[in-house]
């Protein structure tokens, strides 16, 4: 009995910062959406978070639907002249309204309406982190050590290109380097590419040139991934740390670089899977996130608020790719449209939507295989 307290408190732990993190991020996704749509004057049916049935739900003084659904994997947002969640276009509604609907439907809006109400989630979602992650560099700083190196492991990238003990890295590929946190950001998105490092070496400045290893790294819950590391270590005490603070513009533009620092990394992986640098067994889904959200509410609420912040980049960035369901999908129909001059034809439409729904449930039963090994079989 004992085992199953615990086992459902484990779960628990999980589940709930795993239904914070999804609902916060669709959340805001779909508001982006709306907000964009009402100045628009597109008719909004239904604002949902969750797909499938309805749990429960209210209608505003617009006669738009809010509710939450019974399967929190994600939400949308359904407009007058909709046929589905995707904002397929629904014909013979579109062609039985009347005048003064047709004002209301979204189908019937100008191409720059329409792309401008499908950009307005992704963007929402990088606009979410850049809120967050301000927030967090405004309210706590960040902690930062003296980019000095304290050791360098025996035959590493570190110990070949030269770099010695007591070195102070002072700058990588000519970005100043002003802690040992962003020596360790740069370098392990800098696997297999040769880096121009300078250290400050007794007063004196060296250029090396230090090519970073790809080697996987296990953080405190066991999570691996493969990382650039060029082998040297700080080896920090108590009084080696000080608190960075941040006024609100810089806290501002800092949390603009931490979101694009996200996007870069992910781009970067992305690219790396093409050209068969990346592994693909990193590509993770719904149960990954719910591991990785427990696991970072069980540190505190600073990690978990970073945690949903780098989500809400991923899940933009996502939403992004040029893929027909997807809202990258929408607007490359769109400027399809804007260049011939004319929307494509029903039936072209209608084959990608099939095509692109095809691909999203490949990519996530791929996903979540990987999910269920990591899962089950990782040590």
């Amino acid at each position: 009995m004992e085992s199953f307290g615990s086992g459902l408190m484990a779960s628990f732990a999980t589940i709930i910062p795993f239904l914070v993190v999804l609902t916060v991020v669709v959340f805001i996704h779909e508001l982006g959406h709306f907000l964009v749509a009402r100045w628009c004057g597109i008719r909004v049916l239904a604002f949902s978070i969750g797909f499938g049935p309805e749990l429960f739900g209210r209608n505003d003084k617009h006669g738009t639907r809010w509710k939450l659904s019974a399967i929190p994997l994600g939400g949308y947002v359904k407009f007058a002249g909709d046929e589905s969640a995707a904002s397929t276009p629904d014909h013979d509604a579109l062609q039985n309204m009347s005048e003064e609907e047709a004002k209301g439907a979204f189908h019937m809006k100008n191409v720059w309406q329409r792309a401008a109400v499908v950009a307005a989630g992704p963007i929402a979602n990088f606009l979410l982190a850049i809120v967050l992650f301000a927030c967090l560099l405004g309210f706590y700083g960040k902690m930062e050590t003296v980019p000095r190196v304290d050791s360098v492991r025996d035959g590493s990238a570190a110990q070949i290109a030269g770099i010695m003990p007591d070195d102070v890295i002072v700058a990588i590929d000519g970005t100043e380097i002003k802690s040992f946190g962003q020596v360790q950001r740069i370098v392990s998105a800098s696997a297999d590419m040769p880096l121009q490092i300078e250290v400050s070496r007794d007063g004196q400045l060296v250029t090396l040139s230090a090519t970073p290893a790809l080697q996987e790294i296990s953080d405190r819950f066991g999570n691996k991934q493969k990382v650039g590391i060029l082998g040297i270590q700080r080896d920090t005490k108590q009084g080696d740390w000080v608190v960075k603070e941040y006024g609100p513009l810089q806290a501002v533009w800092g949390g603009v670089s931490e979101t694009w620092f996200v996007v870069e990394r992910t781009g970067a992986y992305i690219g790396g899977l093409f050209v068969g640098k990346e592994d693909t067994d990193q590509i993770g889904g719904p149960i990954r996130i719910a591991q990785m959200s427990g696991q970072v509410a069980s540190i505190g609420i600073v990690p978990l608020i970073n945690w949903i912040a780098v989500i809400s980049v991923s899940i933009g960035l996502l939403n992004l790719m040029p893929v027909p369901m997807l809202d990258g999908g929408h607007l490359l129909y769109y400027l399809v449209e804007i260049v011939r001059g004319k929307p494509l034809s029903e039936r072209v439409q209608e084959v990608g939507f099939r095509i692109g729904i095809t691909l999203l449930l490949l990519l996530m039963v791929f996903a979540t295989r990987n999910d269920l090994l990591h899962l089950f079989f990782s040590e």
